[in-house]
């Protein structure tokens, strides 16, 4: 600098004292301006304060020379003390030229510069807000800064800073957000720490609303809250608690839908602390908030159902804190939502602030708000699209949780469901190949809340097959107008159902080998166990493909035989006195004739022992095989069980009972000596001598005359019997045809 410049109104000593290297001499120059800006006070003589000022920042704070800079800096300093209280109108001038030498490349001149900056605002106060934005700009960078000493300035200057905005009454909030949100995404763990000191020193204000800014600044600090840094993530955690409780304490003025969406995203996030915390406030934001947030369910259960699935004690919490939103996001559902048009939502909480202040809110928040953004349609597609891709989720809570919520909206909006079933369908029968019987069992849950769905009732009933004999009561339910107290109303897709059921037993015979009998008992407790039975008669009836024919029959036999489900069942048709009962035996006879010994048993259980007879003559002609003689073996064990104890108290008249012992005799003549041949023969022996019986008057033993037409139920089992020899012997034919091998699948049940 040259020194001979006309520095005026400062003195050639000062100029000297300013230019030195060593501090104390500019120190020393710092108390002359000081004492020389105290006189131009006393004497009222602003323009020499402004020009002292001005050369102070020109030819020294931004001089070229480093001391002249330094010298500048303190002498800036001591202006502002000098001045006092008359300081308003020269601030700015003060503060300009220290901001600048912030970005100094000097580090002892950026430390310089925090020096002066804190004494110009410690004796500015207040006065400074009008330029907080600059102050926090240069402070934010100095947060960062790598030198120590500069990073210390900082935090005192910062201190000073928070202090003066705690204590007044005018901080510009609106202005501040905007650095805030700047600033936030910042990957610097130092400047990390001061942005979160900010938002924590301004929340604790009383009179400062920052949660109303909110959405603005929560995914930075959801961001901050996955830094390595425990320190960090311990204040932004503290920050984000305290928001949130704030929260539950009112929720005037909160956006909820407004940031809804932001936790969404970070419950995916892979850090597990950042995952709870997000689920957390999900759940207490669909607590606080209710069905205002029911358009997002579906992303709230994107987010939720996933989490339904940590199994490791770590996410035990996220686990539990997903499982209750989940179940509180559920019971917001109401039979009201099934109605057509828009839903008529309760007002989000921040809808209760006043005009002007909500305008001014959204024009910082960039919200667009339209006047109709309280009436929302519930986004049942939406939700199902996310059902639906969870449904084959690895966890099996998850996959449980899906069915109960598809489960729960087929009773709460079944005619909108009802749309949606097309969708669902296909893939709830998928389910039923699952690992868990859990899962298994709420997919049948759903399955037959379809099936039997009000919604889905019409009033002809879609027919699969063609019935072409005495199964054609499946096509009514009604007697004398009356409905039938064992069918279940007229719904579509009750028999679309049983048919694809149908389908996959065929093309999964391990489905039907391992889970068939489960599937099918627990299908009778859900829906009624007769529909069930015709049905599935009636379609096996016209199956193409024996083979699968046969082992359905024996499967549905067995569980007709056995299951106490089938209670009621067996109760009707082992009294054939009704017309409904009757009928009944007829539609099943119809495809138990797939099976000889299936046929049989059914015979015996509704004690049509003539026809019986008739059948186990006509088993001579059949091709008996070892698969034969082992159903014939279960048959013997099951006439031992408390299923017909009639059958071996009826054997006590065996005067009138011919045909149950010739069928009895029969049966034990197709059997080799095995363990079963004897255990029938020991029964037998037990019949008494007919010469020593009295007669026995009971209706209820002579056969009913409905089913007198032995010889076209005789006719109907050989047809089928034919179809059986005739499908083996195409199959034989096969294997013994020359050529490459050919691989034959099963055909598909016929819809």
């Amino acid at each position: 600098m040259n020194t001979e410049k006309d520095l005026s109104p400062l003195t050639p000593t000062i100029v000297r004292s300013l230019n030195d290297k060593l501090y104390e001499k500019r120190k020393v120059a710092a108390l002359e301006i000081e004492k020389l800006v105290r006189e131009f006070v006393s004497q009222n003589n602003a323009p020499q304060v402004r020009c002292l000022i001005q050369v102070l920042s020109q030819e020294f704070a931004l001089s070229l020379q480093p001391h002249s800079r330094k010298g500048g800096l303190i002498g800036l300093a001591a202006c502002a003390i000098g001045l006092g209280k008359d300081y308003t109108i020269f601030l700015w001038d003060l503060m300009d030229p220290v901001l600048k030498c912030f970005n100094d490349p000097d580090p002892r001149l950026r430390y310089y510069a925090c020096e002066a900056l804190y004494n110009i605002v410690k004796v500015a106060r207040g006065a400074v807000l009008p330029y907080f934005n600059q102050v926090f700009h240069g402070l934010s960078k100095l947060a960062a800064d790598p030198d120590p000493n500069v990073k210390s300035g900082s935090e005192l200057l910062d201190r000073l800073l928070k202090d003066i905005v705690t204590e007044s009454d005018h901080f510009d909030l609106i202005a501040f957000i905007p650095l805030v949100r700047d600033r936030i995404y910042t990957h610097n763990q130092h400047a990390r720490q001061f942005i979160i000191s900010w938002i924590s020193a301004l929340e604790a204000v009383p009179n400062i609303e920052l949660v109303v800014y909110l959405p603005e600044i929560l995914d930075g600090l959801f961001t901050i809250l996955g830094d390595l840094s425990r320190d960090i993530r311990r204040m932004c955690e503290t920050v984000l608690g305290e928001f949130l409780k704030e929260i539950k304490a009112e929720t005037k003025g909160v956006k909820f839908s407004n940031m809804i969406n932001i936790l969404l995203l970070h419950c995916q996030a892979s850090d597990e602390v950042t995952q709870l915390t997000a689920m957390t406030w999900v759940r207490e934001f669909v607590e606080l908030a209710g069905r205002c947030l029911l358009p997002f369910a579906a992303g709230i259960l994107a987010a939720a159902l996933p989490c339904l699935g940590c199994d490791d004690t770590k996410r035990k919490n996220i686990r539990d804190t997903a499982s209750a939103c989940n179940q509180n996001l559920m019971k917001l559902i109401l039979p009201e939502d099934d109605t057509d048009g828009s839903l008529k939502l309760l007002p989000d909480p921040a809808s209760v602030t006043e005009t002007t202040e909500k305008a001014n809110d959204n024009a910082i928040a960039g919200i667009d708000e339209t006047p109709g953004e309280s009436t929302m349609e519930l986004d049942l597609f939406g939700i199902v699209e996310v059902l639906a891709q969870h449904l084959g989720h690895s966890s099996i809570d998850t996959r449980i949780a899906v069915l109960r919520w598809i489960y729960n909206l087929y009773l709460k909006t079944p005619r909108k469901m009802l749309q949606q079933t097309e969708k669902l369908f296909p893939v709830l029968l998928e389910v039923l190949s699952d690992e868990s019987d859990e899962v298994i069992l709420n997919d049948l849950e759903v399955l037959a809340e379809i099936a039997s769905s009000p919604a889905s009732q019409s009033d002809e009933v879609q027919s699969h097959v063609t019935a072409g004999n005495d199964c054609s009561e499946l096509n009514s339910s009604t007697r004398n107008g009356e409905p039938s107290p064992f069918v279940p109303a007229t719904n579509s897709y009750f028999q679309r159902f049983l048919v694809r059921l149908l389908q996959r037993f065929g093309s999964e015979p391990q489905l039907l080998q391992h889970r068939g009998a489960f599937i099918i008992r627990r299908l009778c407790l859900l829906l009624s166990a007769e529909g069930i039975f015709r049905t599935f008669s009636t379609i096996l009836q016209s199956e193409s493909d024996p083979r699968f024919a046969c082992s359905m029959v024996l499967s549905l036999n067995a569980i007709l035989l056995t299951a106490s489900e089938l209670f009621e069942l067996r109760s009707q048709l082992n009294r054939l006195h009704t017309p409904e009962s009757r009928a009944l035996f007829l539609c099943l006879y119809g495809s138990w004739c797939h099976s000889p010994v299936a046929a049989l048993s059914l015979c015996l259980l509704a004690r049509q022992y003539r026809l019986a007879c008739r059948l186990v003559h006509s088993f001579g002609d059949l091709e008996v095989t070892l698969e034969f003689l082992t159903e014939v073996d279960k048959l013997v064990q099951l006439l031992e069980s408390p299923i017909f104890t009639y059958l071996r108290l009826q054997l006590l008249q065996s005067k009138r009972q011919t045909d149950l012992l010739q069928t009895l005799y029969g049966l034990l003549m197709l059997l080799p000596q095995s363990a079963a041949f004897h255990l029938l023969q020991q029964r037998l022996r037990c019949v008494p001598d007919p010469q020593l019986l009295s007669p026995w008057n009971d209706e209820s033993s002579s056969p009913s005359s409905t089913t007198d037409d032995t010889e076209g139920l005789l006719l109907r089992f050989h047809e089928v019997q034919s179809q059986h020899r005739q499908a083996r012997r195409q199959q034989n034919a096969i294997r013994k045809s020359p050529g490459p091998e050919r691989i034959c699948l099963p055909p598909a049940v016929h819809n």
